[in-house]
């Protein structure tokens, strides 16, 4: 394990890497597979995969997610989670301590909480990041801390530069704000937070070769994989259902790609 968080550390340091996020074991191996070389959990396709709507996965369900994605592919783990499940620092601190334990090498923690239903004040995020960077560093993990603004209508880039900035300095490693899509405000995050920055890969957001060049670090999919799934699976319901072929076999894995997967 120690190997394993000491290279997802490593892939901070230098140069561009692309992290896709898995909703599911299967999902996890497939992504392995294809030879990425960190893999991330995602808190909306883990909820869709339990039949459930965002926000509304426990505790204990993503830590048993953890340990089975994480002991399924010999690749670091990122854990997308979420608020980290308390409003305490001892809380805080235990999350991280039972998601060290299922094997992540990393994770993340926002500044919006589920419950209020808001985007916490500055001074409160800050002091939760502080909490889970001391947590984290127990473990080594590489910490991630969210700014949620522009996913909940908060459009002032000031603001969520300023949040970032702040969670450096309480000891995140990586900076993310989920939303960011325009080179210019891409790389003014970049050029104002002076670390790595991870961006979340949306329709109109540049390539992953142009975030290369604005100086991003790490480019993830957030549950737009998992969307990408169930909307094949959709696709082949209806073709079997309303035409009754199967012409969707031909999108499939192949029987070689099937063992490759999953034989080991």
């Amino acid at each position: 394990m120690d190997s394993v968080r000491k290279r997802f550390r490593e892939l901070h340091a230098a140069g561009t890497f692309v992290m896709p996020n898995a909703w599911d074991v299967g999902s996890a191996r497939v992504l392995r597979q294809a030879g990425f070389p960190a893999v991330a959990t995602t808190s909306s396709g883990l909820a869709a995969a339990l039949g459930k709507l965002d926000q509304q996965v426990t505790r204990d369900e993503l830590v048993a997610h953890v340990t089975a994605v994480a002991a399924a592919i010999d690749v670091p783990v990122s854990v997308d989670s979420e608020w980290l499940f308390a409003d305490t620092a001892d809380g805080i601190a235990e999350t991280v301590d039972l998601l060290a334990a299922a094997g992540a090498a990393g994770l993340s923690i926002e500044d919006y909480h589920p419950v209020t239903g808001s985007v916490q004040p500055l001074d409160v995020s800050a002091e939760r990041v502080g909490a889970a960077a001391e947590a984290a560093r127990r473990h080594d993990l590489v910490l991630t801390a969210r700014a949620e603004n522009l996913l909940y209508g908060h459009t002032d880039l000031d603001d969520t530069i300023a949040r970032l900035i702040a969670y450096r300095d309480a000891g995140a490693d990586v900076l993310f704000a989920p939303g960011l899509t325009g080179s210019d405000d891409i790389a003014r995050v970049v050029a104002a937070v002076r670390a790595p920055v991870n961006v979340l890969a949306l329709s109109g957001t540049p390539s992953v070769p142009d975030l290369a060049a604005l100086g991003v670090r790490r480019v993830s999919t957030g549950g737009s994989l998992a969307w990408v799934a169930y909307g094949a699976l959709r696709d082949a319901a209806r073709e079997l259902l309303e035409s009754g072929t199967t012409g969707f076999r031909a999108r499939g894995l192949t029987s070689a790609e099937v063992e490759a997967t999953f034989g080991g």
